[in-house]
């Protein structure tokens, strides 16, 4: 089979075949589509295995709380 532009593998019947004699159009375009979804696949496969977090800040303890109440019914 001679090299072309127009030859391609086809997967259903498992051969090389001319693809615009199958029907298959553009064949250059189903490369390029091809190239595009994995271009577009790899920035998640890139990030999916990190997670940013934020570094915890230290608190400080809290200071003492105010005087109680007075005990209920008491004149002072």
């Amino acid at each position: 089979m001679r090299s072309s532009s127009e030859i391609g593998y086809d997967a259903k019947l498992g051969d090389f075949v001319n693809m615009v004699g199958k029907g298959i159009i553009d064949p250059t375009k189903v490369v390029r589509t091809a190239l595009l979804d994995a271009a577009g696949v790899a920035p998640l496969l890139t990030t999916a295995e990190v997670v940013g977090t934020e570094i915890p800040k230290e608190e400080k303890d809290p200071g003492m709380g105010g005087m109680g109440g007075g005990v209920g019914g008491s004149m002072f």
